[in-house]
């Protein structure tokens, strides 16, 4: 049988080491993109009017990310978190001060919105008069899931806007070198968020390979699939859907920590966007509320009082 010599390029790409372990945002596209896909779901969509909203939301956010100053992580931050394998920062912790102007111009934006509840004005306001003590304050509950009172429930999806175009923005500065190898592999290496979900992307060297998706700093990491992403076991991951086969998200199950987490599939829709479809998606959420599933992590523009998964 005749052999064929393989060209460089061909050699790069059947290594799989190389692989792209991590995908930092680009926050010039990413919020665009989250809103257009926003819009396309909520055509007919039980939700429509929210994921409407939320496209506005994610339009200011664009806007905002064109002209939002974060301070860069240090090189002694980079070595340090790269020496004992832990995230670059932890998110509750070290919230830029950027995102209190971040907050100002979002909270311009929704009130701007011609098409805004009336439900959502005292809202707006809370947040335009807390102190900005108070706003650290929230911003470090809804970013630690501590959300058990209903004007905090109801603040967190503008405030989670806010935050994420700061910390997008500062994950945008750094390169792939600088991101460690972080301990345990379910949290982002950048901001040390657990994923919202992960997804299947396409095209180039990133075809066919999953990625957990942080909700908060927008990093993407590597995982191998048919891995749990809570507990990484590899034993008893099944998948389930709303329907049989075609479906663009599914859920992940793990039989070991009885987690799910759901998986955005690209292959199945190149315009799939990983938190607009988890949103969109609803319906899956429904069906694995009838099972002894339970989710690991809540979208952050849907938050919840709490979250029922147990520990890894």
């Amino acid at each position: 049988m005749p052999q064929r010599i393989l060209q460089p390029g061909e050699i790069e790409a059947l290594d799989r080491t190389s692989l792209p372990r991590v995908r930092l945002p680009q926050p010039s596209s990413l919020f665009a993109d989250r809103a257009a896909r926003l819009v396309q779901l909520a055509d007919g969509h039980p939700i429509g009017d929210y994921l409407r909203f939320l496209a506005g939301l994610a339009r200011a956010q664009h806007k905002a990310a064109a002209t939002v100053l974060t301070a860069p992580i240090d090189a002694d931050t980079v070595r340090r978190a790269n020496a004992h394998g832990m995230p670059l920062v932890q998110a509750a912790s070290q919230i830029d001060p950027a995102w209190q102007g971040v907050l100002d111009g979002l909270l311009d934006a929704v009130q701007a919105d011609a098409g805004l509840p009336a439900a959502l004005l005292p809202v707006l306001e809370r947040l335009r008069t807390l102190t900005p003590e108070a706003r650290d304050q929230l911003a470090r509950r809804v970013l630690a899931g501590l959300l058990n009172e209903p004007d905090d429930l109801a603040a967190a999806p503008i405030v989670v806007a806010a935050l994420q175009v700061v910390f997008a923005d500062q994950a945008s500065h750094l390169n792939e070198a600088e991101v460690p190898y972080a301990e345990p592999a379910t949290v982002c290496p950048v901001c040390g968020t657990p994923p919202v979900v992960s997804v299947l992307r396409i095209g180039g060297r990133e075809a066919g390979l999953r990625y957990l998706h942080c909700g908060t700093c927008c990093t993407e990491w590597h995982m191998v699939r048919v891995k749990c992403s809570h507990c990484e076991s590899t034993q008893n991951v099944r998948y389930q859907s709303v329907q049989d086969g075609g479906d663009v998200v599914v859920a992940e199950t793990c039989g070991t920590c009885h987690t799910y987490r759901k998986l955005v599939n690209q292959e199945k829709d190149p315009l799939a966007e990983p938190l607009a479809d988890d949103l969109a998606s609803l319906m899956l959420d429904l069906l694995m509320g009838e099972t002894d599933f339970a989710r690991a992590t809540m979208n952050p523009w849907l938050p919840m009082s709490e979250v029922a998964a147990p520990s890894p």
